[in-house]
């Protein structure tokens, strides 16, 4: 049975950092509710919810995607570029720790953070970002590609992850917002989507994607694909340059 990561969100959410957008009023409750939903569409589909401790002092420790990557049996705790951000590492490891994984660690002078990883089929596309850098990536691949993943390294110019530009239907397919993107041709199959909040997808199984509310001309082209789509509000998290990827991480 899958399971899924995730921590609710901090009433200092507000406060989170930004990067690529100005900061506009976030609605901390509405957010907390947007959350429920999120996390109950899962639970709908039979996930096994896995929740970390709630970590107020964190302004973005909703974002659990960016505290740690899972591949296989192996998760990499992260060091995100943000160094206010650090320390929601260390308040995840005890609940990966109870996962039953085997656990590795970025390291000073490297940054990642798990929004700039993107894993389609064994291949995990890796952004070079501002929070994510040269030996951050350099340590990921001498932890993974021994066990079989290849890394590839693609720029990362215009958003803040490469998650906030791609990510992957179930048929490995990439889609992405066009002007969002620095380089489409370093994909195998690009898809381009017509809105920016159509960016983000996650899979829950085979012919179902799950995505963000706000991008309904996206959603009729998935259905046109032949995919079942989930649609959850997220407008709150939209305006921290989160989407639906951040919020979760899933172990299967």
């Amino acid at each position: 049975m899958p399971r899924l990561l995730v921590r609710p969100p901090s009433p200092l959410l507000a406060d989170g950092e930004l990067t690529h957008l100005d900061r506009s009023p976030v609605d901390a409750e509405l957010a907390t509710r947007q959350w429920q939903t999120y996390v109950d569409a899962y639970r709908r589909r039979g996930w096994t919810i896995v929740e970390a401790p709630g970590a107020d002092e964190h302004a973005d420790g909703v974002f659990v995607e960016d505290a740690v990557v899972i591949f296989d049996q192996l998760a990499v705790l992260t060091r995100p570029g943000a160094a206010s951000r650090r320390g929601e590492v260390q308040s995840v490891r005890p609940v990966v720790e109870q996962l039953g994984l085997e656990i590795a660690s970025i390291e000073e002078p490297g940054t990642l953070e798990g929004g700039d990883v993107l894993k389609v089929g064994r291949v995990a596309y890796v952004g070079a970002s501002s929070r994510t850098n040269a030996d951050g990536i350099l340590q990921l691949r001498a932890l993974v590609e021994p066990r079989g993943w290849t890394v590839r390294e693609v720029p990362v110019t215009k958003v803040l992850h490469l998650k906030s530009a791609v990510t992957a239907l179930p048929d490995r397919t990439i889609i992405g917002y066009e002007p969002l993107v620095d380089d489409p041709s370093l994909f195998d199959a690009f898809l381009p989507v017509p809105e920016e909040h159509g960016t983000a997808v996650v899979v829950l199984d085979e012919r179902t994607v799950l995505m963000s509310a706000d991008a309904p001309a996206t959603a009729e082209v998935f259905a046109a694909r032949g995919l079942q789509v989930q649609t959850a509000p997220v407008t709150e998290f939209e305006k921290l340059e989160g989407c639906v990827t951040c919020l979760s991480v899933r172990v299967r």
